[in-house]
């Protein structure tokens, strides 16, 4: 461990993560666990498995999910984090589900499915407006609501001066599938 070092590497992750500009997509077959849960958190969208167990079990060998923290309080309810926190008790995916943390929930048989068909509704998607959109979800999250219109009206005018915007609208126009440049 070099303590000379002012971050901790999987708090560094965390920072990558928030930055990253393809969607990403957590499969989650069996334990999600801990640091885990942080790895959860980093994604845009998340499927499990019917069987999958989730918890913060930290508390029990004396240390605290604090980064994940960081992610999870932006995601989850808040006395849901504190009860997973404060007990470390393991929870369902179903619970998982319905506090957010998963979009979907399927038997162990279907989770690659339901992982391919969600890749295949981004796919076809503008890389350009998945780009620009991830960018301003993460400028917005802690903005206030005036202030966000105002930041999104900027970036809305922005994104329509690009050629996958152009590319869309032709094609939309045109009644075909567009074939975006990416830019």
């Amino acid at each position: 461990m070099d303590f000379s070092k002012p971050n901790v590497d999987y708090a560094d992750l965390l920072r990558l993560s928030q930055n990253a500009i393809k969607p990403s997509i957590a499969r989650v077959g069996g334990a999600c666990m801990a640091g885990g849960m942080g790895l959860l958190c980093m994604t845009d969208m998340a499927v499990a498995a019917d069987r999958a167990m989730f918890g913060l079990p930290e508390v029990k060998v004396g240390v605290f999910p604090m980064q994940v923290m960081s992610l999870l309080q932006a995601i989850a309810p808040r006395r849901l984090v504190n009860e997973w926190a404060l007990t470390g008790e393991p929870f369902d995916a179903r619970t998982a589900q319905t506090a957010g943390l998963v979009n979907y929930v399927v038997p162990p048989a279907e989770l690659d499915a339901k992982v391919e068909w969600l890749i295949g509704r981004i796919v076809d998607k503008s890389p350009t407006a998945i780009r620009r959109g991830k960018y301003a979800m993460r400028a917005i999250a802690s903005m206030s609501f005036d202030e966000s219109i105002a930041y999104t009206e900027s970036q809305i005018a922005l994104l329509a001066m690009t050629e996958d915007a152009r590319e869309g609208l032709k094609a939309f126009g045109e009644k075909r599938k567009p074939s975006w440049p990416g830019k």
